[in-house]
């Protein structure tokens, strides 16, 4: 079983300032989306985490990611 898995990360709205809109990156084995969130580096002060979904479902932070899956991260939409 190989140590590092690779997911490709999509970014939406105010989180693609200064980043990215879509990148694929390796992780250890059992890393989760907050592993991710943490490397990423995304102001979530500023702009909260509103929806994550891996593979098209909705998931929480502490959803440990394996090899080949897609994370899209949405932050939350204010508005009225």
């Amino acid at each position: 079983m190989p140590n590092k898995i690779k997911v490709t990360i999509k970014l939406f709205a105010q989180y693609r300032e200064g980043k990215f809109k879509i990148d694929k990156r390796s992780y250890e084995n059992n890393s989760t989306i907050k592993d991710v969130l943490d490397d990423i580096g995304l102001d979530l002060g500023k702009y909260p985490i509103g929806v994550l979904m891996v593979n098209g479902r909705h998931v929480k932070e502490d959803f440990a990611l394996e090899d080949g899956q897609i994370l899209a991260i949405f932050p939350k939409v204010g508005g009225g």
